[in-house]
Formats: C-alpha cells, sequence, structure tokens
C-alpha cells in the first residue's frame, strides 16, 4: 500500500466519522450495524441544502454483512411521492469509488471488513427549488448492502 493511498483512507475515514450527516437508516434487512457513517458535504443536519449548478460529496464508511462480488449505486429522490432518479449517479457501477483498510481499491468485497465509499453527484441548474428526501443505497444484484434516506431541499 502506498503512503498517499493509506493518508487518503485515513483521512476520509476521519471526515466520515468526525463530521457525520445525521440520515434515516432505510427500512430494508440491511444490518443496523453495517453502515458506520456517511458524511454529506456541507449537512450535518438535515435537511440538507443542495444548490443548483453545484456538486455535493458524500463519503459512507460501511461493513458488509456478507462477501460481494459487485455493487450498483442506487440513488433517488422523492418529490410529491414520486421517485425520481438522479441522473448521472443511478445505476451507476460503485466498485470503483470504494477503498479499503488496506488501501486497495474495488470489487470483491469481504465480509466483516471496513470500507469507505466516496462519490459526487451534480445539482443540475434546471432541478426545481423543492422539497424532497434523497434515497442512497448499494446494491448487489436486488439486495441492499447499505442504505439510507435524508431529506434535502434544492435551492
Amino acid at each position: 500500500m502506498t503512503r498517499a493511498v493509506h493518508s487518503i483512507f485515513v483521512l476520509l475515514s476521519v471526515v466520515a466519522f468526525i463530521s457525520a450527516t445525521k440520515v434515516s437508516r432505510c427500512k430494508t434487512d440491511v444490518p443496523r450495524d453495517s453502515l458506520l457513517g456517511v458524511n454529506i458535504t456541507g449537512c450535518d443536519t438535515p435537511p440538507c441544502i443542495l444548490k443548483k449548478s453545484s456538486t455535493v460529496h458524500i463519503v459512507q464508511k460501511f461493513i458488509p454483512s456478507e462477501d460481494i462480488k459487485n455493487l450498483t449505486t442506487i440513488v433517488s429522490a422523492t418529490i410529491a411521492g414520486i421517485d425520481l432518479p438522479f441522473i448521472g449517479v443511478n445505476g451507476v457501477e460503485a466498485c470503483t469509488r470504494i477503498t479499503g483498510a488496506n488501501g486497495a481499491g474495488g470489487c470483491p468485497l469481504k465480509k466483516g471488513v471496513e470500507y469507505i465509499y466516496s462519490n459526487s453527484f451534480n445539482i443540475l441548474g434546471f432541478y426545481p427549488a423543492v422539497a424532497l428526501r434523497v434515497h442512497w443505497a448499494l446494491k448487489e444484484e436486488d439486495k441492499n448492502i447499505t442504505c439510507f434516506e435524508v431529506p434535502a431541499r434544492i435551492v
């Protein structure tokens, strides 16, 4: 493991742990202790303010409860009871955005090992100014491996 990769992993771990955003776990069969923390830039306490024409960064610490071969990012916004996918992140392969404690990245992931997932998404200028609920999951096939929701406002 290179010193730079290790330093990045430690930095992301500290950020995700110290500046954790208060999120709600999804009502799924994901074990409660699998999601260790989430950090959304500029948001400690919801609702998160998502500014149009900006980029939001997210860091998520988790421990899978089983071995994982591949993960897909599933991200949607619920507005007035309608689920709308977030353009650019929904349905995208997640393994390239995961780093393990040893500095190695990608899948497969091992049960019981701590990992950090980091990603960013654009709040496009044409999005309406509206209150919404963000749903963010990492899935292997049809099974949620991690999942959280957080209220937000696009301004």
